[in-house]
């Protein structure tokens, strides 16, 4: 009888241990440009079905006509059709050497640009539906959906505004920018849109952890990719960036190069930290930003900002990010 009650007990102390809960992120991205975005949504759709995140939404910056169908098509694609779009409203052109044409003609999708709904919008819809400080924010571009979200008033919605909704329902921003300690004009934080990131970092009072420039552009991924199915996302997406991004296309030989890896620090960070294994984390300042891309780190106490400092070797932590793009894990 001792004997089972032991074992009762045992059994009742598992199951009351608490479930450590996954990350809820929402991806804020200006997809089509940089193939680091492509990578990045390819890596949050693997840790995604392998339980370790959840992926509330995806925030389209690029108004090019194709981004927003190309982002359903890799959620598509990877089996997580159902993940809400949201984009902005802005006038925006094709780019031909953008690759979100060849994946929108190439793999099914349910959303567009003109189906998806506005990012504000979007934005306070989830933020409302969500617990306290439950959500993390990663963005990968520009931060005017971020601006537009602080500055929104309340609604049927919510009752409060956009910033009360962040302060209220936001555990963290991961935001990929800048340089640091300093840099000019990241492009995350200029995006032809001066003055934006300055607003921004001065409105939010939620933690952020910055993934800098200067973490992404030693690291080289992509050449692996010419070994894995060619009619799967990552292939297409990466060889037409290859052949046709402005800053690639002089050497194009028929075949994927590596590239500078930005946007899948970010998100590595937002799933797994990573803090001691990846990277340190630099505490006991803010980023103070400029009006025009520019940034400086300036000592501070009781600050919420926070920025990651590369602890791994280049080319092995390049490896480690090829892996969770291809879903080698």
């Amino acid at each position: 009888m001792n004997n089972l009650l032991f074992a009762l007990f045992i059994l009742l102390s598992a199951c009351s241990e608490p479930v450590e809960e996954v990350p809820r992120i929402i991806f804020d991205t200006d997809f089509g440009g940089d193939a680091d975005d492509l990578g990045a949504l390819a890596m949050l759709n693997n840790f995604v079905n392998k339980g370790e995140c959840e992926l509330v939404a995806v925030m389209c910056w690029n108004v090019e006509p194709n981004a927003v169908a190309a982002i359903s098509a890799v959620n598509t694609y990877y089996g997580n059709p159902d993940i809400p779009i949201g984009t902005r409203k802005d006038k925006g052109d094709y780019i031909d050497w953008m690759h979100g044409k060849v994946l929108a003609d190439n793999f099914p999708h349910h959303v567009n640009a003109e189906s998806a709904p506005e990012t504000t919008g979007l934005y306070r819809k989830l933020l409302a539906e969500s617990k306290d400080h439950e959500l993390v924010i990663v963005t990968v571009g520009p931060l005017s959906n971020i601006m537009r979200l602080i500055d929104s008033e309340p609604d049927d919605i919510s009752p409060l505004s956009g910033l009360q909704l962040i302060e209220q329902k936001v555990k963290e921003f991961v935001i990929m920018g800048g340089q640091y300690p300093s840099g000019e004009q990241e492009w995350n934080f200029d995006g032809n849109m001066r003055g934006v990131t300055k607003y921004v970092l001065e409105k939010l009072t939620v933690p952020i952890t910055f993934s800098g420039y200067e973490l992404g552009v030693n690291l080289k991924t992509g050449e692996v990719f010419n070994e894995i199915d060619k009619e799967s996302p990552l292939y297409k997406g990466f060889m037409h960036f290859s052949e046709f991004c402005p800053w690639l296309n002089e050497q194009y030989e028929g075949k994927i190069y590596d590239n500078a890896t930005y946007d899948q620090t970010a998100v590595l960070y937002a799933v797994r930290n990573g803090v001691g294994d990846y990277w340190s984390r630099v505490e006991d300042g803010i980023c103070v930003a400029d009006s025009v891309g520019g940034n400086v780190w300036k000592q501070a106490t009781d600050s919420n900002h926070s920025y990651l400092k590369m602890i791994r070797e280049n080319e092995d932590m390049a490896t480690v990010i090829e892996n969770f793009m291809i879903n080698n894990f």
